[in-house]
């Protein structure tokens, strides 16, 4: 639900709350000098079975050498050095790796649960800021990136391109579709994160990293499904995007709440009616933390409240030093 707000302060992309509620292709592109000091890494082993940078479950013979090995059983006796096996009196084999890129979807969330914010932007800039810094980073390194990008009245699956072409296509949908948020919600809103889903399981098959960036509104069984299928074949990484105001109902007495054209009063103060609220939140959000754990889905909660850059680079910093300590076995500082 969304604050009843005035036409005109939303017309200007400021809320009553001094929240940024629409964004500009000029302030994406803005971020490309901010995208630094995170990475989207996979989670698998960084060596052997290899496709360049990224860990692949696809074998190839490509033209990087890797390293010289003793020869095991079930090695490919064409890769087997026949110079240094003689040198070294044991059959070895030369290991090679094949640069391959890594595709990178973006699921950008525009629809109009996202049109909200207390403090320093709706979440749906926090969004587009998100995909941004996200589709900056990932093309700075050579890889492609595309993106499904839905709202109320829409959804455009972009097929993953490299270079900053591939960018400026991602954002000038996002700011497309944000700019829509101004108009009346749709009736197909909630099932439009599991279209977004299925849309991007067609998309990429295999190998892929799938980034999801909502508040997870309207989520079922039938996304958990989907998301079940994204990751048997792809690392899929979430970025959750709340407001503070979503954990507890305010306590500002009696107020008009809406969602698109529906609209109810009710008295925020009541004890009751906020430890309901806040009791509902805390088991959705625990939901959410469920699936998370049970298909290995890292998940960076990104706030409206503060910088999204800065949130990023402490999230996958932490995140490191944790996957560090835990090799170690040693406490994080």
């Amino acid at each position: 639900m969304a604050l009843i707000r005035e036409r005109s302060r939303a017309e200007r992309g400021v809320s009553d709350g001094g929240a940024r509620a629409f964004v500009t292709l000029d302030d994406l592109l803005r971020l490309k000098h901010r995208a630094r000091g995170f990475s989207f890494l996979p989670r698998q082993p960084v060596h052997s079975l290899l496709a360049g940078r990224h860990a692949s479950r696809l074998r190839g013979r490509g033209l990087n050498f890797e390293e010289l090995r003793h020869y095991f059983e079930g090695d490919d006796i064409r890769t087997i050095d026949w110079l240094a096996t003689a040198r070294l009196g044991s059959p070895h084999v030369r290991v090679y790796s094949e640069e391959r890129d890594r595709p990178v979807l973006l699921l950008v969330d525009q629809r109009s649960t996202m049109f909200f914010g207390s403090q320093r932007a709706m979440k749906s800039v926090v969004a587009a800021e998100a995909a941004a810094l996200a589709a900056w980073r990932v093309t700075s390194l050579g890889d492609r990136v595309g993106a499904v990008v839905f709202g109320d009245h829409d959804l455009v699956a972009i097929k993953p391109q490299a270079r900053d072409q591939g960018v400026v296509r991602v954002l000038s949908e996002v700011v497309r579709q944000n700019a829509a948020l101004a108009k009346p919600a749709g009736a197909g809103a909630a099932g439009r994160l599991n279209e977004a889903l299925a849309a991007a399981a067609r998309m990429v098959a295999h190998d892929g990293l799938i980034c999801l960036i909502s508040d997870a509104a309207g989520e079922d069984d039938e996304t958990t499904r989907l998301v079940t299928r994204l990751c048997a074949h792809n690392d899929v990484l979430a970025i959750f995007v709340h407001d503070p105001l979503e954990q507890e109902l305010p306590d500002i007495g009696q107020a008009t709440f809406s969602s698109g054209s529906a609209q109810i009063e009710i008295d925020a103060s009541a004890p009751a009616l906020r430890k309901s609220f806040a009791g509902e939140r805390t088991a959705w959000r625990a939901r959410l933390a469920q699936l998370s754990r049970s298909r290995a889905i890292p998940v960076l909660p990104i706030s409206t409240a503060r910088d999204v850059a800065d949130q990023l680079r402490e999230l996958i910093g932490k995140r490191r030093a944790q996957q560090i300590a835990n090799a170690s076995g040693a406490s994080p500082p």
